[in-house]
């Protein structure tokens, strides 16, 4: 008996010359600038329609005090993202930083408000330092907009060589940080 590949499995190895792993990453969106909401959903609808980019599940939104920022920053609105990805960590924080241009993010003043901040705060298990990219995010651990968010859809999640992010949420704390539930970023 002879088998025959089934019509509805891609091999992978055809359309790409190898099989690429597939990544969970953990993507920390913010906006201070403009109308904050629509930046948001701008970036998310973005991420979501970059091939080799599969958005799993949006965060429900915050809004917190700017950290680092000049005292005339303005409150950000803040989610996470979580994705599946095929894409190499470069392409993905290529592609993080074109959707930041394309919402008008100018990086001349380090800490500046911002139309929209994207930030790579997991690629996978993967621990990557260079000039260009610290992975898992240097700061993650230390920031409540970041970790709230994340523990609502990743209850069990765990920042790689850090720890649950619940006990490290626990120890920031949520001062500064309110769940805003009445505003909603669609998967759409």
């Amino acid at each position: 008996m002879t088998e025959t590949p089934s019509p509805h499995v891609i091999d992978a190895d055809t359309l790409s010359g190898g099989l690429k792993p597939i990544r969970q990453v953990i993507l920390s969106l913010g906006s201070n600038l403009g109308d904050r909401e629509a930046n948001l959903q701008g970036a998310v609808d973005a991420l979501r329609d970059t091939p080799d980019v599969v958005v799993v599940d949006v965060s429900p939104v915050y809004e917190t005090e700017p950290v680092g920022g000049p005292d005339e920053s303005g409150p950000y609105l803040n989610i996470v993202l979580l994705a599946d990805t095929t894409l190499s960590v470069d392409t993905l924080l290529d592609r993080a930083h074109a959707v930041e241009q394309a919402f008008g993010r100018e990086r001349s003043v380090p800490g500046a408000p911002r139309t929209l901040d994207v930030d790579l705060i997991t690629y996978g298990k993967k621990t990557i330092e260079s000039e260009e990219l610290t992975v898992p995010h240097p700061r993650a651990h230390e920031r409540a907009f970041v970790l709230a968010p994340w523990l609502d859809i990743e209850p069990d999640a765990v920042l790689p060589g850090v720890g649950p992010v619940a006990d490290l949420l626990a120890k920031v704390g949520t001062d500064g940080v309110k769940r805003v539930d009445e505003l909603t970023i669609e998967l759409q």
